[in-house]
């Protein structure tokens, strides 16, 4: 009796995994396999490319696992994935590291944008923020929500746990690599920030716009005299937003074969129209 093709996603653990079938194109035997582990801020976007372009390419069995940029970059370094996708860039020492063992150099690959927003409840009486209030916040300067227009509350602010790229990111441009204070709260995924702020009106948090359901996302001033700016696809787009970002693929050496073709599935008109699907910014609008 001829056994069905079976696909599994296992959204908690970040994974997708997919199982082969006996005869046809497509086998165990016959299907080709592409790895992408890293960032948890890509994870739901990374998957939805995953899982599109395998419907479409029955041959190929692609793994997406999350656990942080840092987690993906490591994974790099010592061959364990074909992709690191990641939310920050990798540092010139992680790039010579590769380089070192892996014997050739990394390539760089922005394949989708993002705005970084600041999240607080929906009952936040709070309208922007500038930068420098909220590396007051997270450095342990400023305590109350009455010294940036709140109520006279403690602020509860949460963070991603440092092996994220979205930690790493907000440290270097927002806290300009100043320690976030130990009263920090960090949380081990961008939902479960969304979830806590959700919860708690004192609260704020940060991470992927695609993320921002159930909380709101608050405008950014880049300094005192400048406008309050959203996260949008124009305002990303133009850098105007002061916490705009790319999103990355980092391979080892050039992609060839199906890593390429899969690559340029991604960067091309159906990949980077489900950025915008999942609720990131496409790279590439043409």
């Amino acid at each position: 009796m001829r056994k069905t093709c079976t696909t599994w996603f296992l959204l908690a653990g970040f994974t997708v995994i997919t199982a082969g079938c006996g005869g046809g194109p497509g086998t165990d035997a016959e299907r080709k396999s592409i790895t992408i582990k890293g960032s948890d801020t890509m994870v739901i976007l990374a998957q939805r490319w995953a899982e599109t372009y395998m419907k479409e390419n029955p041959g190929i069995s692609i793994q997406v696992t999350g656990g942080g940029s840092g987690t993906g970059i490591a994974a790099l370094i010592k061959g364990g994935t074909d992709i690191c996708d990641a939310s920050r860039p990798m540092k010139d020492t992680e790039k010579d590291q590769v380089k070192s063992l892996r014997g050739q150099a990394v390539n760089e690959i922005p394949v989708a944008l993002d705005g970084v927003a600041v999240y607080v409840n929906d009952s936040s009486p709070v309208q922007a923020i500038t930068k420098a209030q909220l590396k007051g916040i997270y450095t342990g300067r400023i305590t109350n929500w009455r010294d940036v227009g709140g109520k006279d509350e403690t602020i509860v602010p949460y963070s991603r746990e440092n092996n994220s790229g979205t930690y790493v990111f907000f440290k270097e441009h927002v806290l300009e690599n100043e320690d976030y204070a130990r009263e920090i709260q960090t949380l081990p995924g961008t939902a479960a920030v969304v979830n806590a702020v959700s919860k708690d009106p004192a609260s704020i948090g940060y991470g992927g716009i695609a993320y921002a359901s159930g909380i709101r996302a608050l405008p950014v001033r880049a300094d005192d005299t400048s406008e309050p700016v959203m996260p949008t696809l124009a305002t990303v787009q133009s850098g105007q937003y002061p916490l705009s970002r790319n999103l990355f693929f980092y391979t080892v050496g050039e992609p060839a074969g199906d890593l390429k073709t899969f690559i340029d599935w991604v960067l091309g008109p159906e990949g980077q129209k489900i950025c915008e699907m999942v609720g990131y910014y496409p790279i590439n609008t043409k």
